[in-house]
């Protein structure tokens, strides 16, 4: 890798540092961030990390490496912007046509996968709760949390929070819905 690469690849890491702290320990300091490196789930961030890394400069045989030595399940194409965030690792599968925005939180147990090779696009500022399951060519939108053990298979709006099997919208910029 040159330079910028390098400095490119260290700058995504540590937004994805900084994003787990924030989340963890409401802080970015020095501290905050060692003990972020400690927790469940950084290990295989940065595992995601070296295999899209090498991955994006065809050192396929690394790529495969850094996959198969990553607690997460997580297909070698998958795409995901700054603050790339597994709170927890355990039991994370994300199918390897998945792309996703910046700033996306997940839970384990979570499964993100394709349905007759379509699948999800995330968009930005998701949290995405323990067992909660998207399926499809779904799209979530921006500011979107779903809820824990929820089945997501259709669309989800901007600032909605889904809950349930299959996923129901119940809020909508922290407003309740109605439901029918």
């Amino acid at each position: 890798m040159d330079n910028n690469c390098t400095a490119g690849f260290f700058r995504l890491i540590l937004s994805d540092l900084r994003a787990k702290a924030r989340w963890l320990y409401e802080s970015e300091s020095g501290r905050a961030i060692l003990k972020t490196l400690l927790t469940d789930g950084t290990f295989a961030m940065i595992c995601y990390r070296l295999m899209q890394a090498s991955q994006r400069h065809h050192l396929v045989p690394l790529a495969m490496f850094f996959n198969k030595i990553n607690p997460c399940i997580i297909g070698r194409g998958a795409d995901f912007g700054p603050g790339f965030v597994l709170i927890h690792s355990n039991g994370v599968v994300i199918n390897t046509a998945v792309r996703g925005g910046q700033n996306i939180f997940i839970e384990h147990q979570v499964t993100i996968g394709a349905e007759k090779q379509q699948a999800p696009v995330l968009g930005d500022d998701l949290f995405i709760g323990a067992g909660a399951k998207i399926l499809g060519a779904v799209r979530l939108g921006n500011n979107v949390k779903v809820g824990a053990n929820a089945v997501v298979t259709k669309d989800v709006p901007d600032g909605a929070t889904v809950v349930g099997i299959p996923a129901r919208v119940i809020k909508i910029n922290g407003k309740p819905v109605a439901t029918a």
